[in-house]
């Protein structure tokens, strides 16, 4: 994997193994902790399994993914990318995404004919698409496939990644993990389209990327309480790590993210609330056909 210039770097932060950001950022947001489901297509991507039938991706690939994604959107004008994101978390990180970006954004439930249909008035023709699950969001992968749009997709370990060409392996129910994602694409793009030369001069907190709509983040009021908490978590996470636990290891601690199930359930209620009302419109057109 190619280094990092040293230039781009924030002062004083440690690049653990080259990391786009610190491994205890990538630990407290959660962003490698499965699901207890996994699918072959995501073999490549599993590191191990927890105790409690969680399944860890592993980190490396995370980052190393999430790295080439962003030079992949980058590659794009803002008006030739299109970012669907179908789930609460992830449409409040995508937001914020675009606002720096440019980047549309299409969130809620995809109406059918959107990439294919050329009669709507919301027609589209993305010449790339970045989805946040392929499972909410199956309608906007089927039709990105028909035309040949590539996809780039926040995967799980649950996920089936047909049509999918550049598979980012995270925990993409996660309100942190989700942030924590747009954050750092968002970064990634700005320095591929020459927005910015150095880190230093990516001014959005990743605060913001994490904070509801119409919530306020003050990140300079918040810096220094910031900076002593951070602190405190990252002693906290020493304590929970083995002395002689490997980086490969520490990598896969679950401690820092045990907040990232319980984000993942209320997620999945919001699924299994979405099929329901799904399975019932069809069955209500079903219904009105036969009349």
């Amino acid at each position: 994997m190619r280094k990092a210039p040293a230039a781009n770097r924030k002062k004083g932060e440690k690049m653990a193994e080259n990391f786009l950001i610190k491994q205890e950022t990538y630990l407290e947001a959660g962003i490698h902790i499965g699901t207890k489901l996994k699918v072959v297509d995501m073999n490549p991507f599993i590191y191990r399994v927890r105790n409690d039938g969680l399944y860890v991706l592993d980190l490396r690939k995370i980052d190393e993914r999430i790295r080439m994604a962003g030079k992949l959107l980058a590659k794009y004008e803002p008006g030739e990318v299109m970012v669907v994101a179908s789930r609460t978390y992830s449409g409040n990180a995508a937001s914020v995404f675009s606002a720096v970006t440019g980047i549309k954004v299409f969130q809620g439930r995809f109406i059918p004919g959107i990439l294919t249909n050329v009669s709507r008035a919301d027609f589209v023709e993305p010449k790339i698409l970045l989805i946040c699950d392929p499972r909410s969001e199956r309608q906007a992968v089927t039709e990105a496939g028909t035309m040949g749009i590539p996809i780039v997709g926040l995967c799980d370990s649950d996920n089936i990644t047909t049509f999918v060409d550049w598979v980012i392996p995270c925990n993409n129910k996660g309100r942190r993990s989700l942030a924590l994602i747009f954050y750092l694409l968002a970064r990634e793009y700005m320095m591929g389209r020459g927005k910015i030369a150095s880190y230093d001069e990516f001014t959005k907190p990743l605060a913001a990327f994490e904070a509801e709509p119409g919530e306020e983040v003050v990140a300079e009021a918040a810096a220094a309480p910031a900076a002593v908490a951070d602190e405190s978590l990252k002693a906290a996470i020493q304590e929970e790590k083995p002395a002689e636990a490997a980086p490969v290891e520490a990598a896969a601690t679950p401690a820092p993210a045990e907040a990232a199930p319980v984000e993942k359930a209320e997620a999945q209620k919001e699924e299994a609330a979405a099929t329901s009302e799904e399975k019932h419109a069809h069955a209500h057109a079903h219904k009105k056909k036969e009349e």
